[in-house]
């Protein structure tokens, strides 16, 4: 399937992915997990995606002025847009399961995890990264790789949740990583 989209560099790995003793992934598999106890009620955990995600705005917000072409700062606005949609939802998620009156603003001020999707910081993930900040491809890439990462994180929270109802929204906040990975791919494939 890779070599048919164009990959040449693949390796059909003897012995399966257990097999593999070089590079791996950064971080143990309880990276993150700290963010979500594993009794924690569906509006808790509401509030921390919620945070995480405006820890990956704020990020994308801060290279707007970092980067010097006018590509990749449109890319970055961009990317912030669709954490600001993703806040949407989860902001929609908890008022249904809360019920509570609580404007956008009191509920913001209530959100205190400080880190990106994935559970790591900005610093984390620049300094993990080898990345050409003017690059395109590079930025569409790391933005792949913190969704990826968040995807897997809240998959991780699920499996570990005690409470049948945040298991659920952790799993539908997996599943909406999923698709914003789908898209980065499609925005990918497009440049």
């Amino acid at each position: 399937m890779l070599s048919g989209k164009g990959y040449n560099n693949i390796y059909n790995l003897s012995g399966g992915i257990k097999s593999w003793h070089a590079e791996k992934a950064f971080h143990s598999e309880e990276r993150g997990l700290e963010f979500f106890a594993a009794d924690e009620p569906p509006e808790k955990v509401l509030m921390t995606a919620y945070s995480l995600e405006e820890g990956l705005r704020d990020f994308y917000l801060s290279m707007i002025s970092l980067v010097k072409s006018n590509e990749t700062r449109r890319l970055f606005e961009k990317l912030s847009e669709i954490e600001i949609k993703h806040q949407d939802r989860i902001f929609k998620s908890y008022l249904d399961i809360t019920a509570k009156p609580i404007s956008r603003d009191a509920f913001n001020q209530s959100v205190t995890t400080k880190a990106m999707e994935g559970g790591l910081t900005t610093e984390e993930y620049a300094g993990t990264f080898n990345i050409d900040w003017e690059s395109v491809e590079d930025i569409i890439g790391l933005a792949m790789s913190i969704e990826a990462q968040a995807m897997d994180l809240y998959q991780r929270a699920a499996d570990a949740s005690d409470h049948p109802e945040s298991r659920s929204v952790l799993i539908q906040i997996a599943d909406e990583e999923r698709s914003h990975l789908a898209q980065l791919g499609k925005l990918m494939e497009r440049i």
